[in-house]
């Protein structure tokens, strides 16, 4: 199981109240709705303050790719 700093806990958690208060903002400034968004959000800042937070998993699409560049 990965380990998240205290700090990276943090993040999220006042994400996750920011979400549920409407005032947190995606990068294009919609308003996130989802958990998984909030959460993803958190540990982004998290990473740029810093904190412990282990590596981001490479999506499906990007591993399809880069399959398809070795053959």
């Amino acid at each position: 199981m990965a380990k998240y700093s205290k700090k990276s806990q943090e993040k999220v958690k006042e994400n996750m109240e920011e979400m549920k208060e409407g005032k947190l903002k995606t990068g294009t400034g919609k308003k996130v709705t989802s958990r998984k968004q909030a959460i993803a959000i958190g540990l982004s800042e998290a990473r740029k303050e810093g904190a412990k937070v282990p590596k981001q998993k490479e999506s499906s699409d990007a591993k399809k790719s880069t399959s398809k560049k070795n053959s």
